[in-house]
């Protein structure tokens, strides 16, 4: 089965492609679902996290209050390093264990931190999808409601967008409206069901 990573920065439009390859039967498996499912209350993550972290990152359910967490990581990059030794490992088992679940020419795994998480083993190809900041500024604004220096902390600890150009396999630009980035999945899909074709299935 060929492996699509898809990754992209913040604001990047990562969720709105998934769900145009999903619409073509693309098995997709979302680094981002899985790390919520992972933080859930009494699990293992949340429990060692909370541990590490402290409690005033919980919410009052017993989960993680993923907005103070994000305020804690983006201001104390020792924090942030503890919390991906933590999730990283246990989002990378799960979405293996997904992918050997499946029976399809291809699937997408979205991950966000691809790079930055060192995980471009995973997969067979790197679709980035490309925008340019400003955009990707006032679409989590929109979206958050975050401030702009909020939303360029978060920007400095990703991949610039030189370097994820530079490694990306595929490239979508999404800045345009829907029906044009349905016209470029359409148009990868065709591409990747070809790829997939030439490549061994595994079992």
């Amino acid at each position: 089965m060929l492996r699509i990573g898809l990754t992209g920065g913040i604001g990047s439009g990562k969720t709105t492609i998934a769900a145009l390859f999903a619409a073509h039967g693309v098995p997709v498996i979302d680094a981002d679902t899985i790390a919520h499912q992972l933080t859930l209350p009494g699990t293992t993550a949340t429990n060692q996290i909370l541990e590490i972290l402290g409690p005033d990152i919980a919410a009052t359910t017993g989960s993680i209050n993923r907005q103070r967490l994000a305020q804690r990581i983006f201001n104390d990059p020792k924090a942030r390093a503890q919390l991906e030794e933590i999730l990283h490992p246990l989002i990378r088992a799960e979405m293996l264990r997904q992918q050997n679940t499946l029976d399809a020419p291809y699937c997408l795994l979205v991950i966000p931190l691809l790079f930055e998480a060192g995980q471009r083993d995973m997969v067979d190809r790197v679709l980035v999808v490309d925008v340019d900041e400003e955009l990707q500024i006032a679409r989590v604004a929109a979206r958050d409601g975050r401030s702009t220096d909020e939303i360029r902390a978060i920007l400095s600890t990703q991949t610039d967008r030189a370097q994820r150009l530079k490694q990306a396999d595929d490239i979508m630009a999404n800045t345009g409206d829907v029906a044009s980035l349905k016209a470029q999945v359409d148009a990868l899909h065709r591409k990747y069901l070809a790829l997939a074709a030439e490549k061994p299935r595994r079992c």
